[in-house]
């Protein structure tokens, strides 16, 4: 079953002041996963954010999965991604 990727609007802005080419990047493993998301995902201990990640090099996407969705939550840099706003 092939999953659709909709993105909040706080991850459009953490993508927005993403790099050209971290962009290029996350757009094309991102395509890659939606097909069997749950097969490169790792489940969250700590909910808050939402209930899965994906790694793409140092950047983490938080996502959780609605029917047949895809909700993109944040993206961001490992080291600031699991921090409080």
């Amino acid at each position: 079953m092939k999953y659709n990727i909709v993105y909040t609007s706080r991850s459009i802005k953490d993508i927005d002041n993403l790099e050209k080419d971290i962009k290029k990047r996350l757009g094309r493993t991102l395509l890659r996963y939606e097909k069997d998301p749950l097969k490169y995902a790792g489940k969250l201990t700590n909910s808050n954010l939402g209930t899965y990640r994906f790694r793409i090099g140092d950047y983490r996407v938080i996502f959780d999965i609605i029917d047949t969705n895809i909700v993109v939550l944040r993206v961001g840099h490992r080291k600031d991604i699991y921090k409080k706003d």
